[in-house]
């Protein structure tokens, strides 16, 4: 079964970036490899039941299992030991992760607040785009009633391209909104 978005790719999109970049082999052509989403809990220190909420949350949003990331050294500071749970993240890949990027797209972004649309800068230099939602909130999976608290969340999208015009213009044809 093929998702919408893996069809819009592999009808239009990979010839929109063969034509306008020149590509003569279909594998160079760069393609979205994975997603990973993280989220930081850091109340977790004082309250372990924050991370079970969280992770409850991003299942939904997900539609897969996270993981739970661990503090790697302790800090005094901030009532830190090593090993405690400090956030969640989890990686979508295949069908799951085009169903994902549909849905934040199509449904979750222009829920944002006074949404213009997402940076155009949040490049890394090797064709991987980040950005972050300030609340959970958005996505239609959540029922607003049962949240305890609004937690914000880091997307990175990791493309197999070279450059950053080349993950630009991929993540154009899945009409992501930039704004510059």
């Amino acid at each position: 079964m093929t998702t919408r978005f893996q069809e819009l790719y592999e009808t239009k999109v990979r010839a929109a970036l063969t034509e306008e970049f020149g590509y003569v082999n279909q594998m160079e052509v760069p393609k979205i490899e994975k997603i990973v989403i993280n989220m930081g809990v850091g109340e977790a220190v004082q309250d372990s039941k924050k991370i079970e909420a969280a992770l409850r949350e991003l299942t939904a949003i997900a539609g897969q299992r996270p993981v739970v990331t661990k503090a790697k050294k302790s800090i005094a500071t901030f009532k830190l030991r090593e090993n405690m749970p400090v956030g969640i993240k989890v990686t979508l890949r295949r069908d799951k992760m085009y169903e994902f990027l549909d849905r934040l797209i199509t449904i979750a972004l222009p829920r944002v607040r006074d949404f213009r649309g997402v940076n155009g800068k949040s490049f890394d230099g090797r064709g991987n785009y980040a950005l972050g939602l300030k609340e959970q909130l958005v996505f239609p999976e959540i029922d607003y009633d049962k949240v305890d608290q609004v937690r914000g969340m880091d997307i990175i999208i990791v493309t197999t391209a070279k450059t950053d015009q080349e993950a630009k213009s991929l993540l154009k044809g899945f009409q992501m909104p930039f704004i510059n």
